[in-house]
C-alpha cells in the first residue's frame, strides 16, 4: 500500500463516525409513572430506531398545556421529537414520516388510548386518525391507519 498512514486515518475517521450515525433519534417522553401503555410505546419506538428518555410526571395536563396540545387531542403522554410534539400512541412509522416531511406544524396527535395503537392491547375497531397539532383551526388529518 502506497499511503498506509492515510488509509489508517481514513479508517479511523470512518470508525469514529459510525457510532454517531448509529445513534437513535432522540425522544423525550413525558408520562405517568404507572402507565404501562406508555412504556410499551417507548419500547416500540426504541425497536424502530429512536432513543427514548422518559420523564415521569403526575401532571400530564400541564405538560400538554405547555406544548399547546388542545384537550380534544390529548393522549396518554406527550413526547418531543425533532422539535415536534407527538401526543399519544402514534406509531413509529408516522413519527418518522413527520420528521421526513418536516411540515410547518407544532406536531401530531393520536387522541385518547385507542385499542390497537402501539402500546394498547387488542385489535382496532376501525381506522384511527392522527391529527396535526395546529392553533386556531379545526383538526386536520395527518394520517389514518
Amino acid at each position: 500500500m502506497r499511503y498506509p498512514k492515510l488509509a489508517l486515518l481514513t479508517a479511523l475517521a470512518i470508525g469514529v463516525q459510525l457510532p454517531a450515525m448509529a445513534a437513535g433519534i432522540p425522544v423525550t417522553l413525558y408520562k405517568n409513572p404507572s402507565c404501562g401503555c406508555c412504556d410499551a410505546w417507548a419500547k416500540d419506538l426504541a425497536a424502530n430506531g429512536f432513543t427514548v428518555k422518559t420523564v415521569n410526571t403526575e401532571d400530564l395536563a400541564s405538560v400538554a398545556q405547555r406544548y399547546g396540545v388542545p384537550e380534544s387531542l390529548e393522549g396518554c403522554h406527550t413526547a418531543i421529537v425533532g422539535g415536534y410534539v407527538v401526543e399519544g400512541l402514534v406509531p413509529a412509522r408516522y413519527v418518522k414520516s413527520l420528521l421526513a416531511q418536516h411540515p410547518a406544524t407544532k406536531g401530531i396527535a393520536l387522541p385518547g388510548m385507542p385499542t390497537g395503537a402501539p402500546g394498547m392491547p387488542g385489535a382496532r375497531s376501525g381506522p384511527l386518525k392522527i391529527y396535526y397539532l395546529e392553533s386556531g383551526s379545526a383538526p386536520r388529518v395527518f394520517a389514518t391507519f
